[in-house]
């Protein structure tokens, strides 16, 4: 049993004390350009984008014959016999989030749809055989997260599951697991026959229950949606409030008062979406600060630049606009900094960003001519001044 972390593992946190064979942090993944690539991520999107690199250091353990990943919210409650025969006959096993259609347009709304959205299988389980097309599955599926892990309806991605989507037709040994006692979840429960209790067991369509999937506790939609379409289930409900009490143990408040150590920059400020996503965007970023998190004291960082050039080059994503405004290039009311004392350091930076990438050189060219033409050498001038 191995536990993979998205975090750096805190001071109080002893392995020897946890239920666990192993303990992965993030660091141990051999993951290239590690801070670039975390930074350019949310905590949800960091933790589904390390699945693959786990899975590629299991597979390459001594006496590994297959990895079954479970997300943390999954309970097992019956042996997995089965599940596991399933290897003989297949290199990567998925669970769809349905596998019978909906009866009602409301639940077609509800979780056929959002399955189209956010992908066909759930990704809460995984298999891989370690095998050759197992371990390109892995290699494949890597590659991918490292580029595209977001969770970005715009672009019809979802995080590490909307890309397993496409898993069955690149891939032949591919095993799509249609039992209904497995990944049993609020999505499904309205095409799956729940019964039972704890003191005789529970089952699912007269078989018993594999493993249910306790999703949507930290936004409160399990609350929402199992009431929709389970409440007149005793089973149902029985195991969901059994879930909030189990999670309630001693320990959470700890847990609850660690900072996630990609949280914030090096000095203590909290990292935003506009940070995130602005280094995401920009790949002259990312290579200028390879490490953002970093913000040395008088010396160049992402931080920095981002407060002083951000606003400016991307008031879209810093400064969306507000409905009716009008769109174009905008220069602050307020000036940025107010001295007569050049900040060379700063114009450096910027100089050195421009010779990196022939586009954005152009770019801050034509941005430079428009604050010259409203406000001339005096407006340049005061973008390049420092505090004192």
């Amino acid at each position: 049993m191995h536990f993979a972390v998205a975090d750096e593992l805190p001071e109080w946190f002893d392995p020897k004390n946890e239920p666990f064979d192993n303990v992965i942090p993030i660091s141990d993944l051999g993951i290239p350009n590690r801070y670039s690539w975390i930074f350019r991520h949310s905590i949800v999107e960091l933790s589904t984008g390390i699945k693959p690199y786990v899975l590629r250091a299991l597979l390459a353990t001594a006496g590994c014959r297959a990895v079954l990943y479970f997300d943390p919210d999954i309970v097992l409650f019956s042996r997995l016999d089965d599940l596991l025969a399933e290897l003989n006959n297949g290199s990567v096993l998925l669970t769809p989030h349905q596998n019978k259609p909906e009866k009602s347009v409301e639940a077609i709304i509800d979780n056929e749809i959002c399955s189209l959205r956010t992908g066909i299988f759930n990704l809460g389980f995984i298999g891989v055989l370690n095998d050759q097309e197992g371990r390109e599955f892995t290699e494949w599926w890597a590659e991918r997260l490292y580029h595209f892990c977001q969770a970005a309806y715009e672009m019809h991605l979802f995080t590490d599951q909307k890309w397993i989507n496409l898993a069955p037709v690149f891939f032949d040994r591919v095993k799509i697991l249609k039992n209904s006692r497995f990944n049993v979840a609020t999505w499904n429960i309205t095409t799956r026959k729940v019964a039972g209790s704890f003191r005789d067991g529970f089952s699912v369509d007269d078989e018993p229950l594999g493993f249910y999937h306790f999703s949507g506790f930290d936004s409160g939609a399990i609350n929402i949606m199992a009431n929709k379409y389970g409440n007149d289930n005793p089973a149902v409900m029985s195991l969901i409030r059994w879930y909030d009490e189990q999670t309630r143990g001693e320990g959470d408040e700890m847990i609850q008062k660690s900072p996630w150590a990609f949280g914030s920059f090096s000095n203590g400020v909290e990292i935003t979406k506009g940070h995130r996503s602005l280094y995401r965007l920009r790949r002259d970023l990312q290579e200028a600060f390879p490490n953002p998190f970093l913000v040395p004291p008088n010396d160049n960082s992402y931080y920095q630049w981002f407060e002083w050039r951000a606003a400016i080059e991307h008031p879209e994503i810093v400064a969306p606009k507000q409905s009716g405004e009008p769109g174009g290039f905008q220069i602050p009311d307020v000036p940025l900094l107010h001295s007569k004392r050049v900040d060379w350091a700063r114009l450096r930076m910027y100089v050195r960003l421009a010779q990196r990438d022939r586009t954005q050189a152009y770019k801050y060219a034509c941005k430079l001519w428009r604050i010259f033409k409203l406000e001339g050498l005096r407006g340049i001038k005061r973008r390049l001044a420092v505090r004192v």
